[in-house]
Formats: C-alpha cells, sequence, structure tokens
C-alpha cells in the first residue's frame, strides 16, 4: 500500500486547517503496516497556477513543512517533500498531457470555480492543473489517495489519463496491455468538522478574515487561544440538552463541534455534559480541550519555524527519496513513448 496526497503551502495555519487535512495525514501515517509507505507533498507547483508573490510562497511553503512536522508528520516514518525538488512531477505532467483530452479538462469543475468570469485571462497552469494531480499521484505507483468531496473528480481524471495511457503506450515493443502505471482507489477519510469563524458562526474559519480573534492559529500560544475562546461570539440561551437545540445558534453550534471534534466525542455527549450550563462554564471547558491539543503542536511549530537549516534538511532528504522511488516510472512512460533521454537527465 502506498499512499500519496498534497497540500498547497498556505501562511497563517489555523484550526481548520489542522482538523480538515493534516489530523487525517498523521493517522493514516500511523496506522500503516511495515512495508507500506506514506508521501505527503508541498504543492508549491500547483500554487503558481494562481498569482502569488515568490517570496510569499517560499515562506509558506518552509511554514507548512514546520506545521506538518509539529502535527505529528514524522520524516522517519513518512516521505515529506516539496514538489519543485522533484522535476520529474513536471516532466510527468509533460508526458502525460499527450493522453488527456480537452474534453475531460473542460469539465473539470476546479477551473471553472477559480477562473470565474474571466477564463480568457486564466493562466494555462489552471487549466491543466489536473494533469499536473494526476502526475503526482501516478508517478509513485500511489495506490490509494485520500479525497475530499471536491477532488473525487480529479482522482478520476487521473484514472482515466492512467488507463488510457497503459493501453495506448504499455507492453514491450510498443505492444499494448502492460500496466505502466497503477490505477489509485480512493480513500475517503472522516467527513472533517466543518470550522466557522469564532467571531460569525456562519463563515468558515479563514486565514483572510482580517480578525485575528475570528481564528485559531497552531502558532497561538496557551493563553491566546483561552483568550479568543473567551471572547469568541455567543448568544445568551444556555446550551440545549441535545443537538436539535443548536438549530438556528451557528456560534453555538460552531463551539460544539469544535469541541466535539477536538475531544474525540460526539455533539451528543458534549451537550449532555454542558445542557442547560451557559457559555461562562463552558468555554474555559473548550479552551482547556483546546490548549490540551494545540498547545504541544503550537510549542514545536514555532521552534521548527525559527530553524530553517532543519527544514530545509527534512524537505531535500523527503526529495531525495521521492525521486528514487520515481524514476523507474518516469523511466518507463519516456520509454513506451518512443523518447530518448540524455545520460544526464
Amino acid at each position: 500500500m502506498r499512499i500519496v496526497s498534497g497540500i498547497q503551502p498556505t501562511g497563517n495555519l489555523h484550526l481548520g486547517n489542522y482538523l480538515g487535512a493534516i489530523r487525517n495525514w498523521v493517522r493514516m501515517q500511523d496506522a500503516m503496516e511495515e512495508g507500506s509507505q506514506c508521501l505527503f507533498f508541498l504543492a508549491d507547483l500547483h500554487a503558481i497556477s494562481m498569482p502569488h508573490v515568490p517570496a510569499d510562497l517560499n515562506a509558506a511553503t518552509l511554514e507548512m513543512a514546520a506545521a506538518l512536522v509539529a502535527c505529528g508528520i514524522d520524516p522517519e516514518r513518512s516521505i515529506l517533500f516539496n514538489q519543485a525538488q522533484v522535476p520529474a512531477h513536471s516532466e510527468l505532467q509533460w508526458l502525460l498531457n499527450g493522453t488527456a483530452r480537452m474534453g475531460w479538462l473542460n469539465r473539470m469543475t476546479q477551473f471553472k470555480d477559480k477562473s470565474g468570469k474571466n477564463r480568457e485571462g486564466a493562466s494555462a497552469a489552471l487549466f491543466t492543473y489536473p494533469v499536473l494531480q494526476a502526475a503526482d499521484v501516478l508517478l509513485y505507483q500511489a495506490t490509494h489517495v485520500p479525497v475530499g468531496e471536491d477532488q473525487k473528480q480529479h482522482l478520476e481524471l487521473a484514472r482515466d489519463i492512467a488507463q488510457k495511457f497503459n493501453n495506448d503506450f504499455g507492453g514491450q515493443d510498443g505492444l499494448a496491455g502492460e500496466e505502466i502505471f497503477t490505477l489509485p482507489d480512493p480513500i475517503i477519510p472522516p467527513e472533517a468538522a466543518r470550522i466557522m469563524s469564532l467571531r460569525d458562526g456562519t463563515a468558515k474559519m479563514s486565514k483572510s478574515d482580517p480578525s485575528e480573534m475570528s481564528r485559531i492559529n497552531l502558532s497561538d500560544d496557551a493563553d491566546t487561544i483561552m483568550q479568543k475562546v473567551r471572547k469568541a461570539k455567543t448568544d445568551p440561551e444556555p446550551l440545549p440538552s441535545e443537538p436539535a437545540g443548536l438549530e438556528g445558534r451557528p456560534e453555538a453550534a460552531n463551539l460544539v463541534s469544535i469541541y466535539a471534534t477536538m475531544a474525540g466525542v460526539s455533539a451528543e455527549d458534549v451537550l449532555r455534559d454542558f445542557g442547560g450550563e451557559g457559555f461562562g462554564k463552558f468555554k474555559p471547558a473548550l479552551g482547556n480541550v483546546l490548549v490540551e491539543t494545540l498547545g504541544p503542536i503550537s510549542s514545536r511549530f514555532t521552534e521548527l519555524k525559527a530553524d530553517r537549516e532543519e527544514l530545509d534538511a527534512i524537505l531535500a532528504r523527503g526529495a531525495l527519496e521521492a525521486r528514487e522511488i520515481a524514476r523507474p516510472t518516469l523511466d518507463a512512460a519516456y520509454k513506451a513513448l518512443g523518447l530518448v533521454r540524455g545520460s544526464g537527465m
């Protein structure tokens, strides 16, 4: 079993990022059996499909690496790297562009969503983004790829590209039939809680919110976490004794959801303990649950962010391992297409 997954580097990582993706990666790593592998990468090549500031992208890549390690990704047990250090991602994307079809890419909803009304002004990289995603997983003969609801379409495209490439170019001496690429299967992680803003229970927790009080950052210390929870927006009513009573109370529902998710219990369990209580009692309990989990992460995250040499070393080691795993697949793809590579490649 080989799991491959990537995440775009973004700065100001917060509780929503942790619960939405990073925690699932840690659980996958910890559940891997001997002989299996996890490859996790920072998708910095994907990031340039949209306007960006180069210095910010570089800083965000290192910050994301620090966050992943602080949250529990162990570079000794998983392979952690950034795409840009493994040129095979870009090479394989170009080779797969000959197999991918315009009709397939035109059906990708992400391009429509991100390009908006200005499709003609969008970058070609944004249009071919799904082909790079296919290369990301096919390059390593991934057997499984964790996908959320919004990524199912992209994994289906990767499988279509792999199947067509295998059919068209597989086999020895040009004879079709031999599989060059493994067709990866999806892993559907447990549905992540939708973490909303601490200032507005109807808006998603986001780094773009101008108010620092709207989110719990992974870099927040214990005092800051407690302060933000104390000042989180609520309503004057006590907590209900069952989830149905949270209807129409988005801020209360959000805080209960955060507590349940962090404590690994159900909303019913939380309300059984706190039903009828006011937020004066609930908020300190929520703050303690957050501090207990995020406190060690915050300390390690801050320590790692300040150690550029260690982060560079972690990503370099991961990239070296990734390049070694990728080489046979890339060589096979070149050979299947009838391309002769120089010895320096």
